[in-house]
């Protein structure tokens, strides 16, 4: 090997070795949720009556009402960076069991699957198959239900405008946009059986989820993306507001966001959710994306400053603990 090559060799290598040490850092560089640890509301004390909800990390919420109980999303598994990033991801049922054990659900009347992303629909079809629960969802997420070989009978298809009662709850499922990301688009078309590369969860359509329950109406907004108008005349006391990639836009599209969400439905509270890193355990302490995916700081100031300018109340909803979302509003 000449001079020249291995000059060549040595500067690749090199090269290939900063940019690995830069990885390692964009990784393990994030954020810390400490800060905001007095915002969290406090778990439901006593012998627990009406709606309460259980924040299950990323847009999983469960809204139980003592007879009644629907779920969002229901995303458990979390595989790892390593496993989303270079193979294929399914769902573990392992960890599907013992986080519904965990977060006390025998029964579920509904999964309610927002958008189709593997972060959001890939466990969905073996909640409901423990649960008895229908999936709802777009096509996209009946082709998920279906890839898992989950019951007809256990899928609904819903569109733009759709309401469905479940005992004392009314869904309402209203078309959004997902968050503008390199993975917002697309269909799945057939049936997709895991194990699967995680970019084959295709979005499908979003949706805005308003949920009413004994006069009192909570918006699920798990992306942060909207459509202009989309959720005018409509109104929810408390919005669960997805915030995943918000500290990456620009001032002026978390302005439109806010006011499309937020504003649009008049809510006097807002608690972010999907500011996690899901690639990470359940059963650990829930830590922010890290800076290379979002920031979860930018996107709290621009929050916080809102709320406190227009008199909205801003909270965090601790993991695993059933909460009264309506407390003090």
């Amino acid at each position: 090997m000449n001079r020249y090559a291995k000059r060549t060799l040595i500067a690749f290598v090199a090269f290939l070795l900063c940019g690995a040490i830069w990885l390692a850092y964009e990784f393990g560089s994030r954020p810390s949720v400490a800060p905001y640890a007095y915002l969290a509301l406090a778990p439901a004390a006593g012998k627990v009556t009406g709606l309460r909800v259980t924040f299950l990390g990323v847009s999983t919420l469960l809204f139980d009402d003592g007879e009644t109980a629907i779920l969002t999303d229901g995303f458990f598994t979390r595989p790892d960076w390593k496993t989303v990033l270079t193979r294929k991801v399914r769902p573990d049922s392992e960890r599907i069991a013992k986080s519904l054990q965990r977060a006390g659900i025998t029964r579920l009347d509904a999964v309610i699957v927002t958008h189709s992303h593997y972060d959001h629909a890939m466990d969905s079809p073996e909640v409901a198959r423990r649960t008895g629960a229908i999936v709802l969802g777009s096509e996209s997420t009946a082709n998920v239900a279906r890839g898992w070989k989950l019951a007809e009978n256990q899928i609904r298809i819903v569109g733009n405008g759709d309401q469905i009662e479940f005992g004392r709850f009314q869904v309402t499922f209203i078309q959004t946009r997902h968050a503008p990301t390199d993975f917002t688009g697309g269909e799945i078309r057939e049936p997709l059986m895991p194990p699967v590369r995680a970019n084959q969860y295709r979005e499908g359509s979003s949706f805005s989820v308003l949920i009413k329950h004994n006069g009192k109406t909570l918006l699920v907004q798990s992306t942060a993306g909207f459509v202009e108008g989309a959720l005018r005349g409509q109104q929810a006391d408390v919005v669960f507001l997805g915030i995943g990639a918000l500290g990456n836009q620009g001032e002026a599209y978390r302005q439109a966001y806010w006011h499309e969400t937020v504003q649009a439905v008049g809510a006097s509270r807002v608690i972010p959710i999907h500011w996690d890193d899901f690639t990470r355990p359940l059963d650990q302490p829930l830590v922010p994306l890290p800076y290379l995916f979002d920031d979860l700081d930018k996107s709290m100031a621009f929050i916080l400053g809102r709320g406190q300018h227009e008199g909205v109340d801003v909270k965090f909803a601790p993991t695993w603990a059933k909460v009264d979302p309506f407390a003090g509003v």
